[in-house]
């Protein structure tokens, strides 16, 4: 154990790449410490990804850049802008409501981020919103991005753990909307203070329904994935083909801002982005599965339950450790390695494992807007021209508020388990 754990630091500090570091460590281990053939690892990385489960990822990926190109984001600003934009911090308020609208297509957190911020940002500023103030709310709020079902992390949760995708992409739905609301309460209150007012008109109920007529095909992406998913009519790979074809159709022929001269683009970006991810899934599953031929997780399993009598404290170690975690290991290799090593610990604790995965994907979102590994972040950055540096202190009320509502879910198991429990 303290082998792998060793080089992969080690690879770490030296500035390697996460998913290069995961194989590379996984590799040296199996050769120094063992003799079994090395060609394991490529076998073990292959196994990973060669999954019809998996196949859902690209196919988001590709569903997420269609919709971000084809005109979604700023019909989807319309229709939240029609419900909250006379709240103190309106536009603060519209760029959460719209993430989370948006979290509901793209299953993704820098999608979310760039296809939002880069619309919401530059408009705060104009409205003499302070930016670093703008820049990490659309960071944090584009965490909601893998959290909010459809999401890529819960299909790596779900492949990693042999636990239902639908009953996890269900699981998702109020932890996430939970978490939007807590950001959202942070933005009244600092708006009040602030004196960052909203649009200063009441919506009519006409102008409502207008932008949410605009915005009715967008809207009704998620109700088709899921329903198709709960209804038996596709499997989450299926949705994630369905959502595609989808985001082409609606951007090409129904809204008409998605070109054919853009495809190649979104492919190549897709492609790679893809790529990325599996790359890292496959490296990450050759690393757990060391750690499973070493015994690796009994061993930690026995030493956590001696530690933690009850739940309450082993819950505040797994929420400390994935807080951790998420500041330095890329989300889904984090979940391929450390969810088969805590599933043994949770089911002896009597936890359910649906439960679990929404603590594990919830905690680890947070990754997204926590240095130094944190994605969303530098997109927001990047959007708005400020260092991670200058955004720090802005972030600290939004990230407060994110850990206050981890917490709830994580202590009311009810929050997570009821729209799945409504299924069976």
């Amino acid at each position: 154990m303290g082998l792998l754990f060793g080089l992969f630091g080690v690879f770490l500090i030296l500035g390697i790449p996460i998913a290069i570091s995961i194989g590379l460590a996984a590799l040296l281990t199996l050769a120094i410490s063992t003799n079994v053939p090395l060609v394991v690892i490529a076998q073990r990385m292959y196994a990973a990804v060669d999954s019809f489960p998996m196949m859902a990822i690209p196919y988001f990926i590709v569903a997420g850049g269609l919709m971000e190109r084809g005109g979604i984001s700023r019909r989807l600003i319309n229709f939240a802008g029609s419900l909250v934009g006379s709240l103190p911090g309106g536009l603060g308020q519209v760029t959460v409501l719209t993430s989370m609208f948006f979290s509901a297509i793209s299953g993704s957190g820098p999608a979310t981020t760039a296809a939002i911020g880069s619309i919401m940002i530059p408009a705060m500023e104009k409205k003499n919103y302070d930016r670093s103030f703008a820049t990490a709310l659309q960071a944090t709020a584009g965490a909601l991005g893998p959290l909010i079902p459809p999401s890529i992390l819960f299909i790596t949760f779900g492949v990693a753990t042999d636990v239902s995708i639908g009953d996890l992409f269900l699981a998702g739905v109020i932890p996430g909307a939970l978490v939007g609301l807590s950001l959202m309460i942070v933005v009244y209150v600092i708006s009040k203070k602030n004196g960052y007012v909203g649009t200063n008109k009441k919506t009519g109920i006409g102008e409502v329904f207008k932008s949410a007529r605009e915005a009715f095909w967008a809207l009704l992406m998620p109700l088709i994935i899921l329903g198709g998913i709960y209804g038996g009519i596709f499997t989450p790979t299926e949705a994630a083909v369905v959502s595609a074809v989808y985001g082409l159709v609606i951007g090409i022929f129904v809204y008409g801002e998605l070109k054919l001269k853009d495809l190649p683009d979104i492919f190549v970006k897709s492609a790679v982005t893809s790529a990325m991810v599996m790359y890292v899934i496959a490296t990450a599953s050759a690393f757990s599965w060391i750690m499973s031929n070493q015994q690796i997780p009994m061993r930690i399993a026995n030493f956590i339950i001696d530690i933690a009598p009850n739940s309450f404290v082993l819950f505040l170690f797994l929420n400390i450790l994935l807080l951790l975690t998420g500041c330095f290991i890329e989300l889904n290799a984090a979940i391929v390695i450390l969810a088969p090593l805590m599933m043994p610990i949770m089911l002896k604790m009597g936890i359910d494992p649906i439960h679990f995965g929404a603590i594990m994907v919830t905690n680890l979102c947070l990754g997204l807007v926590t240095p130094p590994l944190g994605v969303n972040l530098y997109v927001a950055c990047g959007i708005s021209n400020l260092k991670i540096e200058d955004v720090s202190k802005a972030l600290i009320p939004f990230l407060g508020a994110a850990i206050i509502a981890l917490l709830l879910i994580t202590y009311i198991p009810v929050i997570s388990l009821y729209l799945p429990s409504l299924l069976h």
